[in-house]
């Protein structure tokens, strides 16, 4: 399960989001956005712009805050909760500015202004949310809501935003509230410099090859890598680094089991060697941090806290889950290396295997049973046709149509499209970013440089992104992309259409749980491969010819292989975040030792599978916003297999009647429970049966 972040600003949340007119500025961070559709005004921005903007900001939402707390009015919905909504509006727009551009096009003034500002605004939302009088109004508020006539909504916003405030420390005493506030402004620093560290890791490492070292690679992947060396400057090497496209294809194909290692390790020993990028001090004293400030909450564990506030509720739910999963996956993965000992056995006389065998005897097997060979499907996926396919499905389900525009953007590489309802009136624009480059983190994500939010009563249409790192077009050969890639094209458009459709009235309620919110990307995975989507979308780049059934039914009968590695390398990962943030007293922790006694020694992972992600590199958890959370995906994966039977029990999966049902609960954000939406949605809970299936864990 490759699922990509969706990236989520930590160190830029707000706890209240005030909207009022000012005048332009020369800082256009702080002007208004004359631009085609209020997106940010890219072509002017420049990085001396984002601190005196902070700076400005700030002040501006810390005015707002004033004003509220010396508003001699009785303390009621409008004055408090409806007025904390709509305030610090600038500052949101402009930290949402810099964490987006600063994850996908960042340089070393762009880092330089992240350290220096990330304790300064943590300390600053730490001002607002234990603001002592503003609680008090907010707790005022709170305690007579039964005999304000508040409708369901208001309700709702009310208790988010009293409930907020007390994660956030407001109901703590003054030296509580002084001891988590620094505790914040380190975390905040510490995820910034765990973050930096695993760029440089990632930049600095490659592997220059020429000549025989090259044996068993396609012809596209040394394309590929011969492109790197030349734009490295390089001449006549091969150059192969640590981003996926470039990692799996010389792990699948590669004959040389020597550089297959060297390459395997370089991605696993990232942040792990003890030089001035080593993240495990970095990892000690996040989890110092976070066990110390659940606890000052009133928590056992950070974990505790978390859960508490999702879908989950407890870590023993969590645990729960993963331990159904993990026993029937891991015999899973056991037959398949079985299966693939016996293959080099036969091949080598040697039947030894290490974790970086995996991949290549992998496609071995899949050729042997299947007859797919992922190099000739790659034809069928390019780049274009993918985006075309999944415009396809968009519209096919929802009626939604992408029209390209001439926008500002951050950087040359991006394409922007308005997106037009099936009334054709304007729903939001989005940005598409494909390629790996410098100063791009890795994975994929989808994030929003503006959400929609209404004012007087007029919709302000969001304007949504995607980022990947998907191959690279070489020469006149556009960008193929792997099964693999195709699938994560399809999972972050989930994301963008959930914030696309968007029509939540209150900023509070426009987020949902964090273990929720996976549905709505994970769901459009199912369409991906469905013989119907394929032979709309999967066309040879240059004859244009529809991919052949031969290969939709080897892609169909090919679909559960190698799910048990898949699904234990995801679980394990799932297992080292829970188990580093249910530790109740802190202990200084060999990072190493910790994950191989959890998983190794105490849950029988074979040393044929590392984790799909081990601490030093962990973004997700330590500098990406899923701390005890990364279960999440195998969480909404249960929702979004049960939901995508709604479609098939139809006998009709572009059923548009299911999908506007669909639509409707992408369309409603938090305005209540994950759960309650869900339910709406489907009339029961979700059933773990089609999950199970389509992991093949279950006959």
């Amino acid at each position: 399960m490759r699922k990509p972040l969706f990236l989520i600003v930590t160190a830029m949340s707000l706890l209240c989001s005030c909207s009022t007119e000012r005048p332009a500025a020369e800082n256009p961070l702080l002007g208004e956005w004359d631009t085609p559709f209020g997106v940010p005004p890219f072509d002017k921005i420049e990085v001396s712009h984002y601190k005196p903007a902070f700076q400005v900001a700030m002040a501006e939402h810390l005015a707002e805050v004033d004003s509220i707390v010396a508003n001699p009015a009785e303390p009621d919905f409008e004055n408090v909760i409806l007025a904390l909504d709509n305030c610090g509006e600038r500052l949101k727009r402009v930290s949402t500015v810099f964490s987006m551009v600063g994850s996908a096009d960042t340089n070393a003034e762009m880092q330089a202004v992240q350290m220096e500002m990330s304790p300064v605004l943590s300390q600053h939302y730490d001002k607002v949310s234990m603001n002592e009088k503003l609680f008090e109004k907010v707790s005022a508020v709170y305690e007579k809501r039964a005999s304000l006539g508040l409708d369901s909504l208001q309700m709702r916003l009310l208790e988010k935003t009293y409930n907020r405030y007390v994660r956030a420390g407001a109901a703590l005493p003054a030296d509580k509230k002084a001891e988590l506030s620094k505790i914040n402004e380190e975390l905040s620093l510490l995820g910034v410099r765990f973050g930096n560290n695993l760029l440089a890791e990632n930049k600095n490492f490659t592997l220059e090859l020429s000549g025989e070292e090259l044996s068993g690679l396609p012809q596209s992947v040394k394309n590929a890598a011969r492109e790197e060396a030349d734009k490295r400057g390089i001449p006549g090497k091969y150059v192969f680094t640590l981003s996926k496209p470039s990692l799996l294809p010389f792990l699948t194909y590669s004959d040389r089991r020597d550089l297959r290692e060297k390459l395997y390790r370089g991605y696993l020993d990232r942040g792990n060697y003890g030089n001035e990028t080593d993240n495990k001090q970095i990892i000690n004293d996040i989890v110092r941090l976070r066990t110390e400030k659940a606890r000052l909450l009133g928590y056992d564990s950070h974990a505790d806290f978390v859960l508490s506030n999702v879908m989950a509720k407890t870590p023993e739910n969590v645990y729960g889950l993963l331990d159904d999963l993990w026993t029937p996956a891991l015999d899973r993965a056991k037959a398949e290396l079985a299966e693939m000992k016996a293959l080099k056995l036969a091949e080598t006389g040697d039947e030894s295997f290490e974790s970086w065998d995996w991949w290549y005897y992998a496609e071995k097997v899949r050729k042997q049973k299947y007859d797919l060979d992922e190099e000739a499907l790659r034809p069928y996926f390019s780049l274009e046709n993918v985006r075309s396919g999944i415009f396809e499905l968009s519209n096919r389900l929802y009626g939604v149509t992408f029209r390209p525009v001439v926008a500002p953007v951050y950087n040359e590489e991006c394409q922007v499209y308005e997106v037009l309802d099936s009334d054709n009136s304007h729903l939001g624009v989005l940005y598409l970013d494909f390629h790996p480059r410098d100063g791009k983190g890795g994975g994929a994500w989808c994030g929003r440089f503006r959400g929609q939010r209404f004012i007087d009563g007029k919709r302000i249409s969001p304007v949504v992104s995607i980022v990947c790192n998907f191959t690279r077009p070489i020469g006149s050969v556009p960008a193929l992309l792997t099964l693999d890639e195709t699938e994560t094209f399809f999972h972050e458009f989930g994301h963008a259409l959930h914030s696309l459709f968007s029509q939540v009235p209150y900023q509070g309620l426009s987020g949902v749980e964090r273990d929720f919110v996976e549905l709505p990307s994970q769901i459009m995975e199912n369409w991906a491969f469905e013989p119907q989507m394929l032979k709309s979308y999967a066309l040879h780049y240059r004859s244009n010819e529809p991919i052949p059934d031969a290969l939709v039914e080897k892609i169909k009968n090919s679909a559960l292989f190698n799910q048990g590695f898949a699904t234990v390398e995801y679980l394990a990962a799932s297992y080292s975040d829970m188990d580093i943030h249910t530790l109740e007293q802190f202990e200084p922790l060999d990072v190493n030792a910790f994950e191989n006694r959890k998983l190794n020694v105490e849950r029988g992972l074979i040393p044929e599978i590392a984790p799909r992600y081990r601490y030093p590199y962990f973004s997700h958890i330590f500098d990406g916003g899923y701390s005890a959370g990364y279960y999440s995906y195998i969480w909404a994966e249960v929702l979004d297999k049960d939901a995508f039977q709604a479609f098939v029990e139809t006998g009709d999966i572009f059923n548009r009647q299911v999908a506007e049902r669909f639509r409707t609960l992408l369309s409603r954000g938090g305005t209540s429970d994950g759960m309650v939406l869900y339910e709406q949605f489907r009339g029961a809970q979700p059933d773990r049966k089609p999950l199970l299936r389509a992991r093949g864990l279950v006959e």
